[in-house]
């Protein structure tokens, strides 16, 4: 189980890392930060689709054609946490290397969006408040971790619980 987590994990971590850093070179950077949204997490979908073909590969190469839910979803699990570790790693170094100014272009970016959308002064406020705080925040590199775990691990999570749930097997298959 161990070599089959950690191969999976480790290309899961590098197809999503990978994305990430494509999307940031060309959405991020003209500040279009909505469309890196999207592929960023198809790509946690893409990625995270190993943990479906690790919990088959497991099941019926090396466990008889059986796998319990609790197996299934620590397979799911530990790949989860590789790749969002190598995720978070890859967000890390391009934040602090490469667009340390990030919290400053998202926030200006999310009052652009407000003013052209026609929303009034006490929202505009609002927002500009709630911007302040988060640029405030992710100045601290604990809050930046957890906030780069916080947007890959529960796609992780819910696709770990969905393979499990799908691919038991507690009686081995006739043939």
């Amino acid at each position: 189980m161990k070599k089959i987590v950690i191969v999976n994990g480790i290309i899961a971590g590098l197809i999503v890392a990978a994305m990430f850093l494509i999307t940031m070179g060309l959405y991020h950077n003209q500040g279009n930060f909505e469309g890196g949204m999207w592929i960023g997490y198809a790509s946690m979908l893409l990625a995270f689709s190993l943990i479906f073909v690790a919990i088959i590969r497991f099941r019926d190469k090396y466990n008889n054609g059986v796998i319990s839910f609790g197996k299934a979803f620590r397979i799911g699990l530990y790949i989860t946490l590789i790749a969002s570790t190598i995720y978070v790693v890859a967000w890390l170094i391009d934040f602090y290397v490469f667009i340390p100014d990030f919290a400053d272009k998202y926030a200006a970016h999310m009052l652009e969006k407000l003013k052209s959308n026609g929303a009034g002064a006490a929202e505009i406020t609002s927002t500009t408040q709630q911007m302040d705080s988060f640029k405030e925040m992710y100045k601290n590199p604990v809050l930046v971790v957890l906030f780069t775990y916080i947007e890959i691990l529960p796609v992780g999570l819910l696709l770990s619980l969905i393979a499990a749930l799908v691919l038991k097997r507690k009686v081995k298959p006739a043939i």
